[in-house]
C-alpha cells in the first residue's frame, strides 16, 4: 500500500534526522525572538513531525498485515 520502499523510507529518515541534528547546534547561536530563530524552532518541530510519520510507515511495512 506504501508508494515508498522500506529503503527510501530509511534513507529519507537519515536525512531529516541529519538535519535535526545540524539545526538543533545552530539554534543556540541564534538569538531569541528573531526571525531566523523562529524559522529554525519551526523547522525543527516540522522535521520531528515528519520523522514520526515516517518511522510510522515503516512500522506499518514491517508488521504483517492483518
Amino acid at each position: 500500500m506504501s508508494q515508498y520502499s522500506n529503503e527510501e523510507l530509511l534513507e529519507a529518515l537519515r536525512a531529516i534526522t541529519s538535519t535535526i541534528s545540524k539545526l538543533q547546534k545552530v539554534e543556540p547561536k541564534l538569538r531569541v525572538g528573531t526571525s531566523q530563530h523562529t524559522l529554525v524552532i519551526r523547522r525543527i518541530k516540522a522535521l520531528q513531525i515528519s520523522s514520526d510519520l515516517i518511522i510510522q510507515a515503516i512500522d506499518k511495512l514491517q508488521s504483517p498485515s492483518t
